[in-house]
């Protein structure tokens, strides 16, 4: 599940998806928060039942290296972007830089791991973190900022691990249908 990418997916989703909710009260925020639970849980057991263990397999050891080189930039970014916003006073923009550097950080994963498909929800994640940028830039509230970066970013998120899961049982699916079929 976490080699096949769905369960860092799911989790990664779920953390935004709470970034959004949190622009809301009360009840409709605790809702909110186990609707994305529920998300999150359902994408992990879908790719329990759907994805062979051996989905991704393990990692050469070159691409290994790239993978976590390409992450531990990605965090250094955003450690740097949380601190400078917080000393400039603009913790609002960090949600949104975030989601840019995120979304950017899909761009080379997608040639370490041969899926060119990962380069959408890169693009998604970036567009998030512009539109979130868009609407503190007109003067938004702050809260609006944290739903439109968070609920864009959740479900890109979950879109690709949807994806990734629909493939894995359309595949295994179609397994089957061509093993009943193959002595008429």
């Amino acid at each position: 599940m976490f080699k096949s990418g769905v369960g860092f997916l799911a989790l990664f989703g779920l953390g935004w998806w709470l970034l959004g909710s949190s622009a809301f009260d009360g009840l409709m925020q605790q809702v909110l928060a186990v609707v994305g639970c529920a998300v999150m849980v359902g994408l992990m057991l879908a790719a329990r039942r759907f994805l062979p263990s051996s989905a991704g397999g393990p990692f050469p050891l070159d691409r290994r290296r790239r993978f976590n080189q390409i992450n531990g930039l990605q965090w250094l970014l955003i450690i740097a972007i949380a601190a400078v916003c917080r000393h400039v006073g603009v913790p609002v923009l960090i949600p949104p830089l975030i989601a840019v550097v995120v979304g950017l950080h899909f761009l080379p994963l997608a040639a370490v791991f041969e899926q060119p498909r990962l380069r959408i929800p890169a693009a998604l994640l970036i567009a998030s973190g512009a539109a979130g940028m868009t609407v503190w830039l007109t003067n938004g509230p702050d809260e609006s900022v944290r739903l439109v970066v968070g609920l864009i970013s959740a479900l890109s998120l979950w879109g690709m691990a949807i994806w990734t899961v629909a493939g894995a049982a359309s595949a295994a699916g179609q397994g089957a249908g061509n093993a009943g079929s193959g002595g008429a």
